[in-house]
């Protein structure tokens, strides 16, 4: 029976856990501390840092893991793959490829001006006055889960938010980009040698309040998308980062039907998207991943004859404070809902603003979208 790895007990992680249970593999996870639901879904867990690169390695040659992976986090992603390569373990993509989708300034060099890249400059300094034009987005290089996040329209408010993301930043360094004025979207897909062989684009539907930050995934057949130039710019951006194997998930805008990529990782995404695709077309895109992985059974991807509409809505909640479930109201027709708590704990600041706390999914009315 093989061994693998997973590297952090979250939401996304149990699943992968999960599946992989189904499968007939043997689970370990890992986390610097038991408080995810994967650590109980693994058959074997410890508490070790997932960043310590000599601990997790040491665990992979005391334990004879097989594989070592993860799922919505590009924390891991470098570390996963970093330990792969030197261990000689089945991979998707090299260290260098995962460390530059998790340094957005790494990313952005390396994609500049390419179909699809954004605008960008790179700071540390909260006087520093940006070129491009109003408004902008101030990031954390190398950041993700929309933490230390801000749009700024007028340059004012410029330091405080260079400020905000440098704070957020393990490198101590934030970037300036662009603001696409547009609507947004995330495109989860599949890379098969080089090519992209699979492709499902979903609407994103942001919070009012909290630019970024994500309130509902909706997957629409009936919604006309420039597929054309999202392809290309999703394409241009696998052959520069070598993604040339296994999933990957992009968050993009489209402006006057370009699509211009915010985002582009080799990785599943944090936002439980396998689980809506699997109820929009019966793909179970996890399993291809770890058949793909472990047993190099690349995937086949077909155009199913029916779908069915579907929505993902996570219930937000500012964090440092108890949760209260019973303030949600649970959507008609509800297939699969889940809270990241018990009634009454604690919520961890993750983005610090509008932190998830749960979700529901359901099939999409009309007058929803």
């Amino acid at each position: 029976m093989k061994k693998v790895l997973i590297l952090g007990v979250a939401p996304v992680q149990a699943e992968a856990i999960e599946k992989l249970n189904d499968l007939g593999y043997e689970t370990h996870a890992i986390a610097m501390k038991k408080d995810g639901p994967g650590a109980d879904q693994a058959d074997y867990f410890s508490e070790i840092n997932i960043i310590d690169q000599p601990a997790v390695k040491a665990y992979i040659t005391e334990h004879g893991i097989d594989a070592v992976y993860s799922v919505g986090s590009d924390l891991a992603m470098p570390v996963a793959n970093q330990l792969s390569e030197a261990l000689d373990l089945p991979h998707f993509v090299s260290y260098e490829t995962a460390y530059a989708c998790n340094h957005k300034d790494e990313m952005r060099a390396q994609t500049k001006g390419i179909k699809g890249s954004v605008p960008f400059e790179i700071t540390t300094d909260p006087k520093h006055q940006t070129q491009i034009d109003y408004p902008v987005f101030v990031k954390p290089t190398d950041g993700q889960g929309q933490r230390g996040i801000t749009l700024v329209e007028q340059p004012s408010d410029l330091p405080d938010a260079i400020q905000f993301a440098v704070e957020h930043s393990r490198e101590g360094a934030a970037i300036i980009e662009r603001y696409i004025d547009g609507y947004e979207i995330s495109v989860n897909g599949y890379v098969v040698n080089g090519k992209l062989e699979f492709t499902l684009v979903s609407m994103r539907e942001t919070w009012p309040k909290h630019p970024g930050l994500i309130h509902k995934h909706i997957i629409d057949p009936d919604y006309d998308y420039p597929l054309d130039s999202i392809q290309q710019a999703i394409q241009a951006h696998l052959e520069t980062l070598k993604i040339d194997n296994g999933p990957v998930y992009a968050q993009v805008k489209v402006m006057d039907d370009e699509a211009f990529i915010i985002e582009i990782t080799p990785r599943f995404d944090g936002c439980h998207m396998h689980k809506l695709i699997q109820y929009y077309n019966q793909d179970e895109l996890l399993e291809k991943t770890f058949k793909h992985l472990l047993d190099g059974e690349a995937p086949e991807f077909i155009t199913p004859d029916t779908v069915q509409p579907i929505v993902l809505e996570f219930m937000c909640e500012t964090p440092n404070q108890a949760i209260d479930y019973d303030q949600f109201t649970t959507p008609d027709g509800t297939l699969e809902s889940y809270r990241y708590y018990h009634q009454g704990d604690h919520i961890r600041p993750v983005n610090g603003v509008y932190d998830k706390v749960g979700f529901y999914i359901y099939p999409l009315k009309k007058e929803d979208n």
